[in-house]
């Protein structure tokens, strides 16, 4: 067992300014050092000019590009280097896992991922100038893998696959614009089939309407679909779905075969945490190891969060965060049962020459 964690970010005020904060904090970071590593072995093919990526953000979310620029300047980086890390568009993403299970006023997700690549961020920022505020854990500093706004929206997503990628934007990115732009999830549903999309993800939104969304994507097209469970493979956009779906369709009847015995949130948190109910996963080498469990009740605009399986949430009132309560703590800690270093923690969170395809 990792004895793990991640840190608390809290921060009102302006894009601008919460980008020049966050790079301050990374300065010198592991994560950062790492991630150059990971670079050395990883071929970048991040080619886009900066006009490109600004007009793609600021027709969603204007500003995602201000928190570029404080970033930028903060971290004193060209902007090429800051939008490969941190801009989210036209960049590759490895495969991953991930489930997903809503009911009555909440919503559970495990993300499934490999942790060279987790950077325990836990982020709470409310915007002084544009957009919502949000809740939940970030990927590539700007993204949001699963989060919650202050309309009480929620999202998570789950890979399918990275095969023909197209011209857009990333999961974490794609993720990050709903919360910032999104009230309800209407207005989820019609941005993700306006926006451009580089792979194929299933995006599972959730708001206090109760009503559950899953927006199929992919390069090619969109398709959306009432449904309160979530894994690896599309249920209409069949043939983009991958060849192997043994364990998400084994995780998805996990979910289906014990709703009925579900009568609370804490409930289906149980299912989706615990390590002996069929959907925690432990494949941590093979990119689809549970790092965390996140819940989000939209009515009572509360989140939960929890590091690794067998694990009690810790609990957050949004709400008294929004009304300028800040949260007392600065950590949020956890057991992962593997022996895989963490990119915000340990040296060596990179991967050796010759070994590794990521991005490619």
């Amino acid at each position: 067992m990792k004895s793990v964690h991640s840190d608390i970010l809290q921060f009102r005020g302006t894009h601008y300014d919460f980008g020049f904060f966050q790079g301050e904090k990374l300065r010198d970071s592991l994560t950062v050092k790492n991630r150059e590593k990971q670079w050395k072995v990883r071929i970048p093919r991040f080619k886009v000019e900066e006009h490109e990526v600004k007009d793609a953000i600021t027709r969603v979310a204007p500003g995602v590009w201000e928190e570029l620029l404080g970033l930028r300047d903060a971290l004193e980086w060209p902007m090429e280097r800051v939008m490969m890390e941190f801009g989210g568009y036209r960049t590759d993403y490895k495969r991953s896992g991930c489930s997903i299970l809503t009911g009555d006023n909440y919503l559970i997700r495990n993300y499934d991922y490999m942790p060279k690549t987790y950077e325990g961020r836990y982020s709470f920022y409310q915007p002084t100038d544009t957009g919502y505020a949000i809740a939940g854990p970030t990927q590539r500093i700007t993204g949001r893998m699963d989060g919650m706004n202050e309309h009480g929206l929620t999202m998570g997503y789950n890979f399918m696959h990275r095969k023909k990628p197209g011209d857009g934007f990333i999961c974490c990115t794609i993720g990050r614009l709903i919360l910032e732009a999104c009230a309800n999830v209407d207005e989820a549903v019609a941005m993700l089939k306006e926006i451009p999309h580089r792979h194929s993800f299933s995006y599972t939104v959730h708001d206090r309407s109760n009503r559950t969304y899953v927006i199929e994507t992919s390069p090619r097209g969109v398709a959306v679909r009432e449904s309160k469970v979530c894994t690896n493979h599309f249920e209409i956009m069949k043939e983009e779905n991958r060849n192997h779906l043994v364990d998400s369709k084994k995780r998805l009847d996990a979910m289906n075969n014990n709703r009925a015995r579900l009568k609370t949130a804490y409930d289906a948190f149980r299912l989706m945490n615990d390590t002996d109910k069929g959907v925690f996963s432990d494949l941590y080498s093979q990119w689809a190891g549970t790092i965390h469990t996140s819940g989000y009740l939209p009515e009572e605009m509360k989140t939960w969060f929890a590091l690794g399986g067998d694990q009690e949430p810790v609990e957050f009132d949004f709400a008294k965060w929004l009304d300028g309560e800040d949260v007392q703590l600065e950590k949020i800690t956890g057991l992962v049962d593997t022996d895989i270093p963490f990119v915000h923690m340990d040296e060596g969170a990179y991967w050796s020459a010759g070994k590794s395809k990521v991005g490619k």
